[in-house]
């Protein structure tokens, strides 16, 4: 579900190549949160506003923005990589340097917050993973893909997948596979030292809840917590999700400090 925002609340980062990302900044104390929506998502769903909201009321600075080819941003999704989401995040978060923040991804965008993390680890205090699917692109779409499948990316360079959350189909490129393979993480210890929370839903048709099992063990921090919803899908959009969320994310700022 996404709510409209208002238009003059956005504001735009210009990229290198031209591409301007749109992303809502909230001022606050830090530590700050940066919230990193999944594959195909933007900055409008029900997690992020929510989460600003709690933001709000701890007058704790939050951040959501759309990455290259999603939502208000500019750009194709289908030039999209993980390469280029996590660079993305990256220049959003260093807009707001040199305070710490926490970041939160949900889905794809669990990968993002990692990756980021190990990019800028004197800025990262601590990460919150929603349905946390880092590797998806390998481990969970490649490997997983059939015969025919695979041979279609091969040939067309992409794969129109069905999606059971709406009408159109998630374009997967062969070029997203591909590049996904220089930032696999899972195969190897992650060498994260901030405290790290996973929430996950045990009926996610999406991401496996071992997913989440694998990626506390990979991870090489000693405070890692890992919650399992038992009833909960792969969105956690449910009114007791969403409180589990805010409740989570703002127990880990006021862990950090500030």
């Amino acid at each position: 579900m996404s709510t409209t925002i208002a238009t003059d609340a956005i504001e735009y980062l210009t990229r290198s190549d031209g591409n301007r990302l749109a992303y809502v900044h909230t001022p606050g104390d830090a530590p700050g949160v940066l919230f990193c929506g999944g594959f195909m998502s933007d900055m409008n769903g029900t997690k992020a506003q929510a989460l600003e909201t709690t933001c709000r009321h701890m007058n704790r600075a939050f951040t959501r923005f759309d990455y290259l080819g999603h939502g208000r941003s500019s750009g194709e999704f289908t030039a999209g990589t993980i390469g280029r989401w996590a660079d993305d995040a990256t220049a959003v978060l260093d807009l707001f340097d040199p305070e710490p923040h926490v970041i939160v991804g949900s889905s794809m965008g669990g990968w993002i917050m990692l990756l980021v993390a190990l990019a800028r680890r004197e800025r990262v205090a601590g990460l919150v993973g929603i349905a946390a699917a880092p590797d998806f692109t390998e481990k969970l779409m490649w490997l997983g893909y059939d015969k025919e499948t695979r041979e279609t990316l091969r040939r067309d360079g992409m794969y129109l997948e069905p999606s059971i959350y709406g009408e159109e189909p998630y374009p997967i490129t062969l070029k997203l596979i591909v590049e996904g393979r220089d930032h696999l993480l899972l195969d190897a210890p992650i060498p994260v030292a901030c405290p790290v929370r996973l929430l996950h839903g045990m009926q996610d048709p999406d991401v496996p809840w071992r997913h989440s099992l694998a990626l506390a063990e990979a991870l090489l921090s000693a405070d890692v917590r890992t919650s399992f919803i038992k009833d909960g899908d792969h969105r956690l959009s449910r009114d007791q999700d969403i409180a589990l969320i805010c409740q989570t994310v703002a127990e880990l700022c006021e862990q950090i400090g500030g």
